[in-house]
């Protein structure tokens, strides 16, 4: 991979500012007053934090990419970390837009409304840490990013996700994903505590069962309810509800 280009010819108006917060202020054009917007100490053209008077939200990261001049953010709650909100724009003015709003604590939907670059993870503010209101809202995030993939084996994979999430048994618990196997715990996050088969969408179309990582040892069948169907049989009896991993 390339070497990036010094961010001070990428940003030449960043760097003229000094760094990104200052920046972020100029283009602000007076709409962040006196919100607290915070650079990077060891990257100050290229990071920079603005804080939330909410206390269920972490400060809005925004980051400048290193190859082309575009802005990313990142929004997330602080118990598990997971993003709220993200997006990308090579308008630093509607970034500004996007922290006023994310620090004045209005809704989600209202951030995209104030700069429509937002993106909406799916997952919606659980203030009072709910263990199952956290899982409702991470098989949300999960099924919205099922549904906005672009890979070729994206209908696969979506259907998976759906198929599960139709079993009671299976919507009740915390669902997670790694390298895009369905795996389930009975905690939430930080702390996962799996339990049951790992469920694998395939890019030839099937699905994989398996007692270990993206294993298929239980069987691979042509439908995403077949292999629903055994990963349920296969879960183990007396589970009770989620409970916080932290």
């Amino acid at each position: 991979m390339p070497t990036p280009p010094d961010p001070a010819v990428l940003y030449p108006d960043v760097a003229a500012c000094g760094s990104l917060a200052a920046a972020l202020r100029t283009e602000a054009d007076g709409c962040l007053g006196a919100v607290p917007v915070t650079s990077s100490g060891s990257a100050p053209l290229l990071h920079a934090t603005v804080a939330s008077t909410l206390r269920h939200r972490e400060s809005l990261e925004i980051s400048a990419w290193s190859y082309e001049r575009r802005w990313s953010i990142r929004g997330t709650d602080p118990f598990q970390g997971l993003a709220l909100v993200d997006g990308r724009t090579d308008d630093l003015a509607e970034v500004a837009k996007a922290a006023r709003a994310w620090h004045d604590g209005a809704p989600l939907n209202d951030i995209r409304r104030a700069a429509p670059f937002v993106h909406l993870t799916g997952r919606f503010e659980v203030l009072d840490n709910d263990p199952a209101r956290l899982a409702e809202s991470e098989w949300q995030g999960m099924r919205q990013e099922a549904s906005e993939l672009e890979y070729d084996w994206h209908e696969t994979y979506q259907a998976l996700i759906e198929a599960a999430y139709a079993e009671p048994v299976l919507r009740a618990l915390y669902p997670f994903t790694s390298h895009w196997a369905l795996r389930f715990s009975t905690t939430t996050r930080p702390h996962l505590t799996v339990v049951g088969p790992c469920l694998t969408a395939n890019s030839d179309g099937t699905y994989g069962v398996g007692r270990g990582f993206m294993g298929e040892d239980l069987g691979q069948f042509a439908t995403a309810h077949e292999a629903v169907a055994l990963a349920v049989r296969h879960l183990p009896s007396g589970l009770g509800p989620v409970t916080l991993g932290g």
